[in-house]
């Protein structure tokens, strides 16, 4: 090897990455010495500088970039878009149910005929989210998210015209491709421009959407399938699904930390919102240039392999079956009351719409509540750690226990949803007054929804580089298991009663929390366990790539060099 490569491989760390502010005078080259000669050289010394004139931040300090540069305003206005684009999911499935009975009778189809459709747009759920995650994760947030939003107006509008049981079948499973992956998308947003040590606190905002829906789509459903017919729902989907593309359109900035790192990099003049293009100034980062926190990827074909890989990991895979359990109970619980509040207090379809009202309460108000305590549980344990947390800036997890900032909170508020399950289920089947069900669904609502969001929390953190792509798979299990939830959930409370139908499900629920104590005690270990693998990997591939290009592990050519 020649005297100049050897003399290259000499040059320290800290002289190949040291920045310096334009104004410095630049270090003078040094010679190359022996080691004896180092040995006696003594730099002269220099005179104190104030703080003012201090010299070059270290190369470390210097290459810290913050999360993101957007501001706090247009960080909340950025997230509460996405979840108001999440709104149509829940919303897209529930405002359905109020229109079951007149389509059925103007189909002349027979009822359980009519539930197919909600089967099969429950699996499409599943499904979909699988294929779009992975894409958003490699080409970016907004291309996704105005897929998907074009697909759902053409969708509704076709919905609304339809006379006939296929068609509707056929375009309900499209009309969920569309709206089921809005959620993944608004999750994944939010993980693109917020902290770990920062979830807790913009919850309110990031899950509004996907709380507001199930909670207002049945009462939507009901007055409009009750003064303007069955159409008016499918008109009401069309409308929104056309005023949210147009806001994306307009202010949506991309997010996706594989395309603009932390909002320094532009993405492609086709990715960028009217109001980028026009009014705004680029925004640039000069030390996005030294180091970027997320920076671009070789983009690859997108695949449901991608969540597939993600499931198999022993830690997420704990996280995906109880998140999906914890769906599948509450599922059954919506899905059921219809016909529990028919039966037993004789209540029409706007009633009974009314009657989700705390439920959507409920979920809403653990928002504030959750969000706040799993933001002081994680300052908590950074402390204990010795890990410094600072606003707009990512923690390392190498050296943090995530899983006990989250599962800590977690599993209190999981047996707290069994209590509410159980007290649920008998104050309804003793027929009480109005009122027991009632305050026993804002309590179940609180829980599960503070517990369904740490658990989706905690995914996302362990899969921060393909937060869509985690997230799909979140939701393939939840709304996969689901569906079998609600097919099995007015039989099953036929033949043993609500009562003991909900203190079934608590007890499931209870055996099954030990994935998350396991997750809790050996989590930690198992992450970096996993990443060690995937690291030594990674290493070999680059290895074997550089071996049948003639490379040595230095990259350095190995082919035989002339000799003076």
């Amino acid at each position: 090897m020649s005297l100049s490569l050897l003399n290259s491989n000499r040059l320290s760390k800290p002289e190949m990455l040291e920045i310096r502010p334009s104004n410095d005078r630049p270090i003078e080259e040094q010679s190359t010495t022996t080691a004896g000669e180092n040995d006696h050289q003594h730099p002269p010394e220099e005179p104190p500088k104030h703080a003012d004139e201090a010299g070059p931040p270290e190369p470390e300090q210097a290459m810290v970039a913050p999360h993101t540069v957007l501001s706090e305003k247009e960080k909340i206005i950025t997230i509460c878009i996405a979840a108001t684009v999440s709104f149509l999911s829940p919303v897209s499935s529930d405002i359905y149910y109020p229109a079951l009975n007149l389509l059925s009778e103007e189909l002349n189809v027979t009822r359980s005929t009519m539930n197919l459709t909600i089967t099969a747009f429950m699996i499409v759920q599943a499904v979909a989210p699988i294929f779009i995650g992975s894409f958003s994760d490699s080409y970016g947030r907004r291309p996704a998210m105005l897929f998907c939003l074009v697909t759902c107006v053409g969708m509704n509008i076709g919905l609304a015209l339809q006379h006939s049981y296929a068609a509707l079948l056929v375009l309900r499973c499209f009309q969920a491709f569309g709206s089921s992956t809005t959620v993944l998308l608004s999750s994944a947003v939010t993980a693109d421009l917020v902290t770990r040590a920062e979830r807790g606190k913009y919850m309110a905002y990031s899950s509004l959407g996907l709380i507001l829906g199930p909670a207002l789509g049945p009462l939507i459903g009901g007055i409009l399938v009750q003064f303007l017919g069955w159409q008016s729902t499918f008109w009401f989907l069309a409308i929104w699904s056309g005023v949210m593309l147009v806001v994306v359109i307009l202010i949506l900035p991309e997010t996706c930390r594989s395309v603009v790192g932390n909002g320094s990099i532009p993405p492609q003049r086709w990715n960028r919102s009217i109001k980028q293009v026009f009014w705004d100034k680029p925004v640039h980062d000069d030390n996005a240039d030294a180091v970027t926190l997320a920076p671009p990827v070789k983009k690859k074909r997108a695949t449901p392999m991608d969540s597939a890989r993600v499931s198999c990991e022993k830690e997420t895979a704990c996280l995906l079956i109880f998140s999906a359990l914890l769906f599948a109970g509450y599922s059954m619980v919506l899905s059921s009351m219809p016909s529990q509040l028919g039966d037993r207090y004789d209540f029409n379809s706007l009633e009974i719409g009314l009657c989700y009202l705390p439920y959507g309460f409920g979920a809403l108000t653990s928002r504030w509540t959750t969000g706040s305590l799993i933001d002081w549980n994680f300052r908590r344990q950074a402390a204990k750690k010795g890990v410094e947390v600072q606003r707009n800036k990512q923690p390392n997890m190498n050296e943090f226990p995530v899983e006990a900032a989250r599962l800590q909170i977690t599993i209190p508020l999981v047996y707290a949803a069994c209590v509410g399950l159980i007290g649920y289920g008998w104050v309804m089947n003793f027929r009480t007054h109005l009122a027991g069900p009632l305050i026993m669904l804002f309590i179940l609502a609180h829980a599960i929804s503070g517990a369904t969001s740490t658990l989706i929390t905690l995914i996302v953190d362990c899969h921060v580089d393909q937060p869509a792509t985690a997230t799909a798979a979140a939701t393939f299990f939840r709304f996969l298991l689901g569906a079998g939830a609600v097919a099995v959930a007015v039989p099953m409370t036929n033949a043993m009663g609500v009562g003991w139908m909900g203190t079934l499900i608590a007890f499931l629920l209870v055996v099954c929390s030990g994935m998350l104590w396991a997750v809790l005690i050996w989590g930690f270990e198992w992450r970096l366990q996993y990443k060690a693998k995937k690291e030594k990997k990674q290493a070999e591939r680059e290895l074997k790539k550089k071996e049948k290009l003639g490379l040595g592990p230095l990259g350095v050519s190995q082919d035989p060099i002339e000799k003076n």
